[in-house]
């Protein structure tokens, strides 16, 4: 409540300034359309005021940057092996520009869901934090552990953000009609795709990988075959889904699956928006026979459930032989395989050709600043020039120039021998215009996405958000249903899958399944009904 209170205060004497100023913004974007500049203006009231220590008194409207300010973030993904050198220059400039610098905390990929709601509970000490709709970001926000960013906020101290995100993208952030995050100002295809080892495919003469009894002839035959290579290795985390689900699942129907701590999906062409619980369905039951046959043929480790790898790492160094994620991970990880020389022979495979594909929402990947933070108004300014700022912008997502990259025109870069040094964290929440393209991005997966975005398939609930806060104990118990008896039938562990659906059902049942699945359809039907 003090947290609340403290920043209502400063809400209103802020709105009260804003008033009273004689230098009002009039063009102040109550949604502004997204800017197609491939480099936003550098003339932003907050970007340039104040050097490094002894700063003058601020002119009249300019934020007052004397007082330097450490912030802290926290991403998620390893620390990056050159993390001090390339923050070290990155703090430099944070420093002549706004009188801050950041430290980052990394959530290492094996254990970061359990560590990142912790982190919000405990209401550490820190400034900002990546967050994203597949990172809990709409339960974390209506918690209150972000801090809600209003319009007047952002205008003054992101002002670049703010005229460059269109009305949508800002739109699509918010959490019961409230904004908490700064979200990315890029596009992105997050459809699942296959990669998977194509001179083991030639080896063994195996059919195309386009489908999903293809794909599973690939499993079987490394599993046989191929001893000491894991046919496929999941993401680690706590996950209530299988994590080819999304492939198979998903993709496979063309249904939307909501959030992915809740067993409920719609059909992508429903424009009504019926939700039903995707444990009831035939198409389950048949992906769970799919996977219990899989299970029996060795396709994954016994210890699956309990696995901390990191399965982009395994890929990379040859102990599996299929990994799922989107495309522009895969690509990434094909390219820097490709400049280490690595010996095998990699590939995507799309498995639901021609099945409908969308495009992520702005939540895909987003900063928000911490509920308690010290100094929300430069975490914001900090925000706005790591996504804004292109010297800021290079440094944060591609490291240091003539060391981890060198600039290939505007819009490109050449990944340097210790590229690798200085990837695989959460730096994708300053994703925006200024991004630049890896010049060795393998160009099957550049078709891939041209293939996609030519038909990305809109549909009446694509920006739907649902507020949960009604039904949190319930949404609680189902998870751990999920976990306990959804996760094992997932990965074939469970001989009779019929008795196996039935106790999951029983099971969902007793946690309260049914007053979700109420209060989701009550709330889909009121946005249809505005929309």
């Amino acid at each position: 409540m003090l947290r609340k209170s403290r920043w209502t205060m400063f809400t209103l004497l802020f709105a009260f300034v804003m008033i009273m100023s004689a230098c009002g913004n009039n063009d102040k974007n109550s949604g502004s359309s997204a800017s197609s500049s491939a480099e936003p203006s550098k003339s932003a009231s907050a970007s340039s005021s104040a050097a490094s220590g002894s700063a003058a008194a601020p002119s009249e409207g300019a934020v007052d940057t004397s007082k330097e300010v450490k912030l802290k973030m926290i991403f998620v993904g390893p620390k990056p092996v050159d993390y001090d050198s390339v923050f070290a220059e990155l703090n430099k400039k944070l420093k002549e520009k706004i009188n801050a610098t950041i430290e980052g905390e990394f959530l290492d990929w094996s254990d970061w869901a359990q560590k990142y709601p912790l982190k919000l509970a405990a209401d550490e000490n820190f400034d900002l934090i990546y967050s994203a709709n597949w990172a809990g970001y709409n339960d974390q926000a209506l918690k209150g552990g972000f801090l809600e960013l209003t319009d007047d906020m952002l205008a003054k101290y992101a002002p670049q953000a703010w005229k460059n995100m269109s009305k949508v993208s800002w739109d699509q952030a918010k959490a019961n009609g409230k904004l908490y995050m700064v979200p990315q100002n890029r596009g992105e295809s997050v459809e699942k795709l296959i990669l998977y080892r194509e001179d083991l495919r030639k080896k063994y003469n195996l059919p195309a990988i386009d489908s999903p009894e293809a794909y599973a002839t690939y499993l079987k035959t490394v599993a046989e075959k191929e001893k000491g290579i894991v046919p496929f290795t999941p993401e680690t985390g706590d996950w209530k889904f299988h994590n080819l689900d999304r492939v198979l699942l998903k993709q496979q129907n063309e249904w939307n699956m909501f959030d992915l701590d809740m067993p409920f999906a719609f059909k992508l062409t429903d424009e009504k928006g019926q939700v039903f619980n995707v444990y009831n369905t035939p198409e389950f039951k048949q992906l769970a026979t799919y996977y219990k046959d899989l299970a029996d043929h060795n396709a994954w480790s016994k210890n699956v459930l309990n696995s901390k790898n990191d399965h982009q790492a395994d890929f990379k160094a040859g102990k599996t032989a299929s990994i799922t994620h989107n495309n522009g991970t895969l690509g990434a990880l094909m390219a820097l395989m490709r400049q280490e020389n690595s010996p095998y022979e990699v590939a995507l495979a799309d498995i639901n050709q021609g099945k409908k594909k969308s495009v992520a929402i702005s939540t895909q990947n987003g900063t928000s600043v911490h509920a308690t933070s010290k100094n929300p108004e430069r975490a914001l300014m900090a925000i706005d020039l790591l996504q804004n700022d292109k010297e800021l912008h290079d440094l944060v997502m591609y490291g240091i120039n003539g060391v981890h990259y060198e600039p290939v025109g505007d819009d490109k870069y050449k990944a340097l021998d210790k590229n690798p040094n200085y990837t695989g964290f959460s730096n994708w929440s300053f994703n925006s215009p200024l991004n630049r393209d890896n010049e060795a991005f393998p160009q099957e997966a550049s078709d891939l996405v041209k293939s996609w975005e030519a038909n990305v398939y809109h549909y009446p609930l694509e920006t739907f958000v649902f507020d949960n806060s009604k039904v949190k104990t319930e949404i609680a118990n189902v998870g751990n249903v999920m976990l306990r008896y959804g996760i094992p039938l997932e990965y074939g562990l469970v001989k009779d899958i019929d008795k196996g659906l039935a106790d999951l059902n029983k099971q969902l049942d007793a946690a309260g399944i049914a007053k979700i699945q109420t209060e989701l359809q009550s709330q889909i039907d009121a946005f249809l009904a505005k929309n």
